[in-house]
C-alpha cells in the first residue's frame, strides 16, 4: 500500500508563519518638554494666596513638592488677588498652551533630528481648557507646520490621556511607516484653578503645575527594518509593544470637573480615596499587560509612573512591589514640577533617557492614571 502524504492546509501554514513573523513596531525617536515661565516654592504660593488656615497650609507643605511652574493671578494695590473669570482663564489656557506647546514640539524635533516640515501627523492632548478650532489647528498655523498635516485633538480625558493618545498615535504610525507622528500633551493648570479657602480646592491647588511634553514616533519601512535591525532597539529609541487599559467604574466620579455656580467657573474635584483605588487596581492591569508579552515584573528594567501625588505614587509602588529606585524619576518630577497632568510621564521618560542607562533589549512600563477612574499602561522595549 502506498502511504498518503497530506499537504498542510494553506491557511494553517499561513497562520503559523504569521506567529513567527516579527511585526514592525513604532519607535519613540525623540522627546521634548517645556514649562511656563515662573516657578514657585509651596511656601511662596501660600504667601501669594495669603493662606493662613493650618490645615490648608499642611496640605501644601506635606505634598512632597518643592516647586511648581504657574502663571499666578496678579494682586491689586491692596495685595488682594485679582479675580479671573472663566473667559479669562480660557484665554490664559490658549495663550499658554500655544507658547509651551510650540517649545515642547521644537525641543522634541531637535532631539529627533527632525524639522517642522517632517511632521505628517499631530495629536494634541489637553484637559485644562477648551478650544475650537482645536489646539492642533492653532499650532499648525502659529508654528508654520504644513496645513496638509493630519491631526487630532484629545480633550478632557485628564491625567491618563497621554497614554490614550499615544495608543492612537502608535496605531497611525504603524499604518503609515516612514512618516513622522508627533504627540503633544500640554496642560496650563494655571487656567484651571478656583481660589477659595476650602480643603477641596486646597488639594488641587497644592498639586498641579504647568507643563508640556511632546514625543515623535516613526515606524520603519519594511526595507529599513530588515536592513538595520539594531535601529529598533537603539538606546533612547524604544519600540512600542502593547497597551492595556482598565476603567474602574465604581470610582467614575472620583476625579472630575464640576461647574461652581458661586465662582462662575469650572472646579476640579479629587476624591481623597483616589490613591487607594488606584493602588488596589494596579496589579490587575500590569498583570494583563505583562502576561500578554509572556513577561514578569522582574523582567521590567524601567518603570515610568505618572507623578499623580505622593500618596498615589506610594500606593502604586507598594501594590506592585516596586523599589524607591524604580520610581525615582516619578518622585523627582513631582518634587520639581508637581503633577503636570497628561504629560507627567513624559517628563520622567526624558529624565530616564538623560541618565543613559537604558540598554538594547531592556523592557519598560509606562503607567498613568486619571478620571474615569482609569489606569493606562504601555510596554516598550529598547
Amino acid at each position: 500500500m502506498t502511504a498518503l502524504t497530506i499537504a498542510p492546509d494553506a491557511d494553517v501554514t499561513e497562520a503559523r508563519a504569521s506567529r513567527t513573523k516579527t511585526t514592525t513596531k513604532a519607535r519613540i525617536v525623540g522627546v521634548g518638554t517645556a514649562n511656563s515661565e515662573h516657578s514657585y516654592t509651596q511656601q511662596e504660593l501660600l504667601d501669594h494666596f495669603a493662606i493662613e488656615d493650618p490645615k490648608v497650609r499642611s496640605v501644601f507643605l506635606n505634598s512632597a513638592i518643592d516647586r511648581r511652574h504657574l502663571a499666578l493671578p496678579e494682586l491689586d494695590a491692596e495685595g488682594a488677588l485679582i479675580e479671573e473669570s472663566q473667559g479669562e482663564l480660557l484665554a490664559k489656557h490658549k495663550r499658554m498652551a500655544l507658547e509651551m506647546g510650540a517649545r515642547a514640539v521644537r525641543a522634541c524635533l531637535e532631539d529627533s533630528g527632525l524639522e517642522l516640515a517632517d511632521i505628517d501627523y499631530l495629536c494634541c492632548v489637553t484637559t485644562t481648557g477648551f478650544l475650537t478650532p482645536g489646539l492642533s489647528a492653532l499650532l499648525i498655523r502659529e508654528m508654520g507646520i504644513s496645513p496638509r498635516t493630519s491631526r487630532v485633538d484629545v480633550v478632557g480625558m485628564g491625567c491618563n490621556a497621554g497614554l490614550n493618545a499615544l495608543n492612537a498615535v502608535n496605531g497611525w504610525s504603524v499604518a503609515n511607516p516612514g512618516k513622522v507622528a508627533v504627540m503633544l500633551c500640554v496642560e496650563a493648570c494655571s487656567a484651571a484653578y478656583v481660589i477659595d479657602s476650602t480643603l477641596r480646592t486646597a488639594v488641587v491647588n497644592s498639586l498641579f503645575g504647568d507643563g508640556a511634553a511632546a514625543v515623535a514616533l516613526i515606524t520603519d519601512t519594511e526595507d529599513t527594518a530588515h536592513g538595520t535591525p539594531d535601529a529598533e532597539t537603539e538606546s533612547g529609541s524604544p519600540r512600542v509593544l502593547s497597551f492595556a487599559s482598565h476603567l474602574i467604574t465604581d470610582a467614575i466620579d472620583a476625579m472630575r470637573f464640576d461647574w461652581d455656580d458661586s465662582q462662575g467657573k469650572f472646579s476640579f474635584f479629587l476624591d481623597p480615596q483616589v490613591p487607594y483605588v488606584v493602588g488596589a487596581n494596579a496589579e490587575q492591569i500590569i498583570g494583563r499587560l505583562l502576561d500578554g508579552a509572556g513577561l514578569r515584573r522582574s523582567d521590567i528594567s524601567h518603570w515610568l509612573v505618572h507623578s499623580g501625588g505622593k500618596k498615589v505614587i506610594d500606593a502604586v509602588r507598594v501594590n506592585l512591589g516596586l523599589t524607591r529606585h524604580d520610581v525615582r524619576h516619578t518622585v523627582d518630577v513631582l518634587r520639581d514640577y508637581g503633577n503636570l497632568s497628561s504629560g507627567s510621564f513624559l517628563f520622567s521618560y526624558e529624565r530616564l533617557l538623560q541618565e543613559r542607562v537604558t540598554r538594547s533589549g531592556d523592557y519598560g512600563v509606562l503607567m498613568v492614571m486619571g478620571p474615569g477612574s482609569t489606569i493606562e499602561a504601555a510596554l516598550v522595549q529598547w
